[in-house]
């Protein structure tokens, strides 16, 4: 758990956490096409990915796996004492294995940096590594920054002395 900017630090280089596992069915990849208009035959065509992919399937879209890292990271750490986060932007994004229909991923999550970017703001660095249930290659590697607006402490009134 991080719940301000010296916690973070202490964190550097620390695994933040292993999500479960979550399915990419066809209608994820087909929402998510329509959704984005990527119709690719490749991501909804199973009749003709299966006659001409190299995967013999349908695969999901690269910025679905990305899109799909929110979700999953929830479970691999939690930012308390915070009025927001938002995603600020990535580093490096590599799609180093197709995520075929029906198959199951998961993210490990690795603290990489802080840098604080105004009194209570910093920004974390990211590593979300993307694994594909049995698979040795992951599907994604992703250094994503997220900027943390912690929540100022509320000032401590004294109690009065008799």
């Amino acid at each position: 758990m991080i719940s301000s900017i010296e916690d973070a630090v202490a964190s550097i280089g620390q695994e933040l956490g292993v999500s479960s596992w979550k399915e990419v069915t066809q209608q994820r990849i087909d929402e998510f096409a329509a959704v984005t208009e990527d119709e690719q035959w490749i991501h909804v065509d199973a009749r003709r990915a299966q006659a001409e992919s190299p995967y013999g399937t349908t695969i999901a879209h690269g910025f679905l796996t990305l899109a799909l890292i929110p979700a999953l990271c929830k479970e691999n750490y939690v930012v308390t004492n915070r009025k927001m986060g938002i995603n600020y932007g990535m580093n490096k994004v590599r799609f180093l294995a197709p995520v075929v229909a029906g198959s199951r991923i998961r993210a490990r999550s690795h603290l990489l940096d802080v840098a604080t970017a105004a009194e209570g703001t910093a920004d974390l660095t990211v590593r979300h590594t993307v694994e594909i249930e049995g698979s040795d290659k992951p599907a994604a590697v992703v250094e994503l920054i997220v900027r943390i607006i912690f929540a100022t402490p509320e000032p401590q009134v004294a109690a009065p002395t008799t």
